[in-house]
This record gives C-alpha cells, sequence and structure tokens, in this order.
C-alpha cells in the first residue's frame, strides 16, 4: 500500500528588486516550477522583480485582490495564509509562494504558515533571498554590529525605541504612517533629529535616499511599499536623557566608588525622611495646579526609588527593574475587569474587584484576611490626621461607629471641656494625652463632613502663611521690622490681610 505524498508549500524570496541580486538557486526553482505547471502565488504584483518573471513567461497569481477585501492587514494576512495552506492541500505537486525581499524580514504571512503549516499536514520550505536589511546596510552605510534594531511602523511605540542603537523602521507605506511614526520619534529625539529616509533601496532608477530633520518625516514624497526610515544611533546627552536606562546608569554611577561620595555614604535610614519631604513636595505642586515644577518634583521623589533600590541592588536583594516587575504584575493582577475576564460596569466595582484581589494575595502568603487584626492594614507613619482618619475609616466598616453628625459634635465639645480641665488641674502628660483625644475627635468630625482632615489642614497651612506674609510685607513697606511693632498693630495688618486675600480664597 502506497502513501499518499505529503502537501508541499515553498516559500522563495524575491529579493530587494534587483535581478543581479536574486540567488540562482530560487530562479531555478521558479522556472522549474513554471515548466511542471506548480501553481506559483506572489504576494503582490507591486515589486520590481515580477517584470522579470512576465520577461521570462512564468505565470503566477498574486492576492492583491486580499488586500481590497480587508481593512487592516491583520485580516489580509490570515486570508492569505489560510489560502495558501487549503491550496497546498488540493495541489497534485509543490505551491511556491514568492514574497519580497527574504521570507523571515517583515513578513507575516510567513510568520503564520510557520505556526501552522505542521498542525494541517502541509510541508514547508524556506529559501532565502536578498532582504531590504542587506541594502540599507550597503546603502546607508552603517554596521549593525554597532548595535541595531528592526521596527514596524506599523506597531511602533516610544517604550521600543533605544537611541544607542541604529534603529530601522520598515513598512513606512504612505505619508499617514510616516506621520505616525514622526510623532512618536519626537517622544524620545529632539525635532531638528537628522533621520534618513529611503526609497527602493537597490533598485535602479528607483531608488532615492534623503536625510532630513525628524519634524519633516512626513513632508518626504514617494513613500509606498519599499520606504523605510533609519534613525542613526547617537550618544548624545539631550537624547539619552530621556530614557530611563540612562536614569539607572547615573544612579549606579553617583553610588560607585568613582561617583560622589555624598551618594555613597548614605543608607535608606539617612534618607527617609527625603522620600517623605520628596512625596509633599510634589503634592504641593498638585495644590497649586502647577505642571512645570510638578515635572520636576516628581523627578525628585523618582530619584528617592531609584536610590533606595540601588542600594540593595548593591546588596543582592533586588533591583529597580525587580521592583517595576513586581508593580506591572500587581497592577494586571488587581484589575482583573482591564486584563481578565471579571467584569466592572462603574468604580466602585472596580474597587470591590481590587480588595478582593488583595485579600486573595494575603491567603497566598499564608495571612488570613479573616483573623487579621482589621486595623493593621494602616501603614505606621502616616501623618496623625491621616492616620487616624484611617483608622476611624476601617473601624467604621464593620459598624463601630456614630451613626450621625449630631451625635458626633458633642464628643467634640466633650473632649474640649477635658482639655481646659487638664491644663486647670493636670500636668504636662494629661495635658498631650487630652489634646490628642480633641485631635481625634475633630478627625471624626471631619469624616462626618466628608472632608479629608490633611486637606483641611493644608488648606488652614496656606491661609496662614499668605496672611502673615501680607503682615510681613506690609511692614516692610512702612520700613518697620517685627522687633519695631507690637502684636496690636500686627493684629490690625491681620484683618486686613483677610480681607484683601479673600477673593484668592485665603
Amino acid at each position: 500500500m502506497s502513501m499518499s505524498p505529503q502537501a508541499q508549500l515553498t516559500v522563495v524570496g524575491l529579493g530587494t528588486g534587483d535581478e543581479n541580486q536574486l540567488t540562482l538557486g530560487v530562479w531555478r526553482k521558479l522556472e522549474a516550477a513554471s515548466g511542471r505547471g506548480d501553481a506559483i502565488f506572489l504576494r503582490t504584483k507591486e515589486h520590481p522583480m515580477v517584470s522579470m518573471l512576465d520577461h521570462h513567461n512564468i505565470r503566477y497569481e498574486t492576492f492583491d485582490r486580499v488586500y481590497e477585501e480587508h481593512q487592516g492587514f491583520e485580516g489580509v494576512y490570515e486570508q492569505i495564509a489560510a489560502e495558501l495552506i487549503e491550496r497546498a492541500l488540493n495541489a497534485s505537486g509543490e505551491v511556491l509562494y514568492a514574497v519580497p525581499g527574504h521570507p523571515m524580514v517583515a513578513e507575516k504571512t510567513v510568520q503564520l504558515l510557520r505556526e501552522r503549516c505542521t498542525a494541517a499536514g502541509v510541508m514547508l520550505g524556506l529559501m532565502g533571498g536578498e532582504s531590504f536589511l542587506d541594502q540599507a546596510f550597503l546603502r546607508l552605510g552603517f554596521d549593525p554590529i554597532e548595535g541595531f534594531q528592526l521596527l514596524d511602523a506599523t506597531s511602533l511605540r516610544g517604550s521600543t525605541l533605544n537611541p544607542t542603537l541604529h534603529t530601522l523602521i520598515g513598512q513606512v507605506y504612505d505619508e499617514f504612517t510616516a506621520s505616525d511614526v514622526k510623532l512618536t520619534l519626537m517622544e524620545l529625539y529632539p525635532d531638528d533629529y537628522p533621520v534618513t529616509v529611503g526609497h527602493s533601496l537597490g533598485v535602479a532608477g528607483e531608488e532615492r535616499v534623503y536625510e532630513v530633520p525628524l519634524y519633516e518625516l512626513d513632508r518626504v514624497e514617494g513613500y509606498g511599499n519599499l520606504s523605510l526610515v533609519w534613525v542613526p544611533r547617537t550618544d548624545r546627552e539631550d537624547v539619552r536623557s530621556r530614557t530611563f536606562a540612562r536614569l539607572h546608569e547615573i544612579v549606579e554611577i553617583l553610588r560607585s566608588p568613582e561617583g560622589c561620595p555624598w551618594d555613597r555614604e548614605q543608607t535608606h535610614k539617612s534618607i527617609r525622611k527625603n522620600l517623605i519631604e520628596e512625596a509633599y513636595e510634589v503634592i504641593e505642586t498638585i495644590d497649586e495646579d502647577d505642571p512645570e515644577h510638578m515635572c520636576e518634583e516628581l523627578g525628585d521623589l523618582l530619584l528617592q526609588i531609584m536610590l533606595h533600590s540601588q542600594m540593595e541592588a548593591e546588596e543582592g536583594a533586588f533591583t529597580v527593574f525587580d521592583v517595576i516587575r513586581e508593580l506591572n504584575e500587581k497592577l494586571v493582577r488587581r484589575h482583573p475587569h482591564v486584563f481578565g475576564t471579571v467584569g466592572a460596569e462603574d468604580a466602585e466595582e472596580a474597587l470591590v474587584n481590587w480588595e478582593a484581589v488583595k485579600a486573595e494575595e494575603k491567603r497566598s502568603k499564608g495571612i488570613d484576611p479573616e483573623t487579621q487584626p482589621l486595623l493593621a492594614g494602616v501603614p505606621r507613619d502616616l501623618p496623625g490626621l491621616m492616620k487616624a482618619y484611617k483608622l476611624q475609616k476601617k473601624a467604621a466598616e464593620v459598624g463601630f461607629d456614630w451613626n450621625t453628625l449630631e451625635e458626633v459634635m458633642p464628643v467634640v465639645e466633650s473632649e474640649l471641656r477635658e482639655v481646659k480641665e487638664a491644663i486647670e488641674k493636670f500636668g504636662h502628660a494629661e495635658q498631650k494625652e487630652e489634646l490628642g483625644d480633641l485631635l481625634f475627635a475633630i478627625v471624626n468630625l471631619a469624616r462626618f463632613l466628608k472632608v479629608e482632615p490633611e486637606e483641611a489642614m493644608a488648606a488652614a497651612n496656606r491661609k496662614f502663611f499668605e496672611r502673615f506674609g501680607y503682615i510681613e510685607s506690609q511692614l516692610r513697606l512702612k520700613g518697620v521690622s517685627f522687633d519695631q511693632t507690637d502684636l496690636q498693630e500686627m493684629e490690625n495688618l491681620w484683618q486686613e490681610a483677610k480681607k484683601v486675600l479673600k477673593n484668592k480664597g485665603l
């Protein structure tokens, strides 16, 4: 009993368009297939080598019609791969599929065939051809050993760019794609950074090469199927300074033996307060609605994270990349309604999902949320008003709370009386304790008024700062120092400040 031969599909590369660069093996394969009457398919007729096929009477079919049937390229590639497998299964001989350039460079249909042919019972063969990369290295004159990456214009993202590598961007089909590429590159590179556009590299009579500043990238004419963009590598500080890699490198240098003596001596404990101070400086820029200042202060806060991570990297515990990984995994894990199958119609449902995942995380670490102390999740070192607020909210979740605002007010008044009594009858320790109770009761009042006590306190501090500043400026205008005035004059100026600054909400 003889077995039927396995279906055979062979992909060949037509090269970049110069017939002198077409490999002898591919040409013989095409001639033999044409002589036998085997099916020959071209992904597209829009390629310089097609005229040579026509000249030698090599018959073929193209998939150009498929491009017109789909809105996006993904559907085109899927259909071409499916049709090729079907034709190979039903063909009496070998099926040839000819693609521009090299089959394994920027050919999505070939990747799909590699994934599916074996399962479909089709034997897949590949024969290389000159890719557009060969011509790019030759015509543009850079050596890829210096560092090189190839990116797709249709899926280009700023996060993939590395200025220390030569970057070739293919699939720049038209001016619209070039415009998208320009905008993405401008996330990292200066507007006037020199880039090179290459059309039909290596094709006699059709090759065009233009070097332009980045902002003119989409003004170059002639974009088509054989166009690419080259972004030369650089060590320019104004470019590298926009990358996370440069920040990591700088912090490593600062902490190295050749770095800064002060930075080298710091420990987690010595710069602990810096982290808190920088966080508060960021909050100040938020309150002031000052984006430019916020950008600077967020950088200072990020530096603290980098320094603490670098200290642990030096001990071999973890690196900043472990910090990033932990955060990425946590964000994905805690948003199942975004990255998973769980639904969330509104913010409240999203918060429920978040809390459910947090509880599961604790269980995976051997912590039972049901037996863990309810108040254990409140950070120990939070500022006092903020910590009181969170403690009270936690307790309120299980019903330990007042029911109405009217019930809270007498508690505040009672605590105030106890402070007065402590002042009259007791010493400093009792006064301190009673004052703490009063502040705690006021936080309760803030909660029922739906006011964040820290925000209220910050607003009061700002108000005092501005009004006292008004007193100081008025005294200076009068040529009077604080030593030359009295409380009554300052009180008068205070009342004046209240009126003058009222329109500012201060």
